[in-house]
């Protein structure tokens, strides 16, 4: 295990008129929002997106936990290539009226095709449904690369980064 520093960016929009560009699903890709949300597809989800960039803490998360946190302001969306899933995001609205991207990534097999873009574009498109006052989200250094340049492209603003440390194996 190794010490690094990372940088992470806090992102966000005021106003539904932010969002940049439009992108409509290829034939075979779907988004759907999770009605009913297992903790098994929980656990899924967030360890395939999020093994690559070492997404940690809900890890350690018992299924008490999860399902305590899932009957909360929290919503969810996965994208489908072809029946399989291929990516999702979670949005999750703040007691200040503010909509978070809470989670968003893709699995290795549907990065670098332009289902970030899209995916990203539904994800604000949801957030701005819940009629939040401002709708944001964080990446880090950690992230894949195209994360933050996606994130600026569709009209995010950054408003405040941080640095800190963290182990990766």
């Amino acid at each position: 295990m190794s010490k690094i520093d990372v940088t992470r960016t806090y992102l966000e929009m005021t106003s539904p008129g932010d969002l940049r560009g439009r992108a409509d699903p290829p034939n075979g890709i779907r988004i759907e929002r999770v009605e009913t949300y297992p903790v098994g597809l929980f656990r899924f989800l967030y360890a395939e997106v999020g093994k690559q960039f070492y997404w940690r803490d809900r890890l350690v998360w018992n299924d008490s936990q999860i399902e305590a946190y899932l009957k909360g302001s929290v919503w969810t969306w996965i994208l489908y290539e072809r029946g399989a899933p291929g990516g999702y995001f979670e949005l999750k609205r703040h007691e200040d009226g503010s909509v978070e991207i809470a989670y968003f990534g893709l699995m290795p097999h549907a990065i670098g095709r332009g289902l970030g873009t899209l995916l990203l574009t539904k994800a604000v498109e949801e957030a701005w449904n819940l009629s939040p006052t401002r709708v944001w989200l964080h990446t880090s250094t950690l992230d894949h690369p195209a994360a933050l340049p996606n994130y600026v492209k569709r009209g995010f603003r950054p408003f405040r980064t941080e640095v800190y440390q963290t182990t990766i194996p």
